[in-house]
């Protein structure tokens, strides 16, 4: 089911028997248990489906993955994309069974370094037409690709805008026009500056909406609210993805919270910013995923916030990571950050990585640092 949008019209892609772009604006969310628990992962698809997702992601970084992947997709018909993580090779071995692929341009160049990006993406798109899917172009401010880091140091905006853009002229050099474009990052004024830019740079290319690492709620739908009414009032988004910390058996409300904001707009029911929001202690939180590989990460997100409540006045950025793929990048911008591996616990100020603790012992390592920041 999607939900109208207002008058830019983007061309119009299949993903299997789903239509994004041209109007219409399509609501999704990510399996966020690993894909090899069949039976985990299957309950997340049905929680996702019985809430009314257009379009469920599931993560896939092994040939394991894939033999699980077969298995998942016969369980809804609702399509399926992938998410390729670091391993781009591995979308011919999905091709058969998923409707859409996702590859984050800022991580082709972990594998098969001879190659270029505009290589590996020409690749992208003749697997992608062989299967008949369609493609995402997945673009995160924490995980820019090193030639866009050191072309714009200071610029994170311009960089992922000239990224996304560079990406689209590798499809179009192949004439592969089934794709569409995300540009997030965890602080929406970011995401509202990228898309906008381009939106206006290429107004024919579908866009992915979503405010990455927005955290639990209240505050991850404040943060994702804010991006949304600022750019789908300007006819900008075709699908949507809110990105929330909540326990499994909840993934729905991802769905639930997408549809009542579209609703909002729809109706012209925006909600002002609260003053001051972005001022004060900022947690950042990844709404966890198939890449997560301890589910105590969640628990430990509820912890920290409670844990540093008494610090609401202070600017301080805090970002609870939990996965070893976007952890170390995503937590380099913040103040404090926790990326969190199968058993321990990477604690970092900064890009400088201070120790890795258990889990039950790392909160209390977090709140020292904290409380050197706050003294200083």
């Amino acid at each position: 089911m999607t939900t109208s949008s207002t008058d830019r019209k983007t061309r119009p892609i299949k993903v299997g028997n789903l239509t994004i772009g041209g109007g219409g604006i399509t609501v999704q969310s990510m399996a966020a248990t690993r894909t090899q628990d069949l039976e985990a992962t299957l309950r997340q698809i049905e929680i996702l489906e019985s809430a009314g997702a257009d379009l469920i992601r599931i993560a896939v970084d092994s040939k394991a993955d894939v033999v699980a992947l077969e298995k998942l997709c016969k369980a809804t018909k609702v399509p399926i994309s992938v998410d390729l993580q670091e391993n781009y090779r591995l979308a011919d071995a999905v091709g058969p069974f998923v409707q859409k692929v996702r590859y984050n341009p800022g991580h082709l160049h972990h594998h098969e370094k001879d190659k270029t990006a505009r290589e590996k993406a020409h690749w992208i798109a003749a697997v992608a037409k062989k299967h008949g899917m369609a493609i995402r172009i997945g673009c995160n401010a924490g995980s820019l690709a090193p030639e866009y880091s050191e072309r714009f140091p200071d610029d994170d905006v311009t960089a992922l805008v000239e990224q996304a853009k560079d990406h689209c002229a590798y499809m179009d050099e192949v004439g592969f026009t089934d794709y569409l474009v995300s540009i997030k990052d965890s602080d929406p004024r970011l995401v509202i500056e990228a898309n906008e830019r381009f939106a206006a740079a290429r107004p024919d290319v579908p866009l992915h909406l979503g405010v990455t690492e927005a955290g639990m709620p209240p505050d991850g739908i404040i943060k994702t609210r804010i991006a949304f009414e600022q750019l789908i009032s300007q006819g900008i988004g075709d699908t949507i993805r809110v990105s929330l910390t909540v326990p499994f058996e909840n993934k729905g409300q991802e769905i639930e919270v997408g549809r009542q904001i579209l609703s909002d707009i729809s109706k012209g029911r925006f909600r002002s910013v609260p003053k001051g929001f972005f001022d004060g202690l900022n947690i950042i939180a990844c709404p966890s995923c198939s890449r997560v590989e301890n589910e105590k990460f969640i628990e430990l997100a509820e912890q920290v916030k409670e844990a540093t409540a008494y610090a609401a006045e202070h600017d301080v950025t805090i970002a609870i990571m939990g996965c070893r793929v976007n952890g170390p990048g995503e937590t380099d911008d913040a103040d404090l950050g926790l990326w969190c591996g199968p058993t321990t616990v990477n604690l970092k100020k900064g890009t400088e990585t201070l120790g890795s603790y258990p889990y039950s012992e790392v909160l209390p390592a977090l709140l020292s640092e904290l409380e050197r920041i706050i003294a200083s």
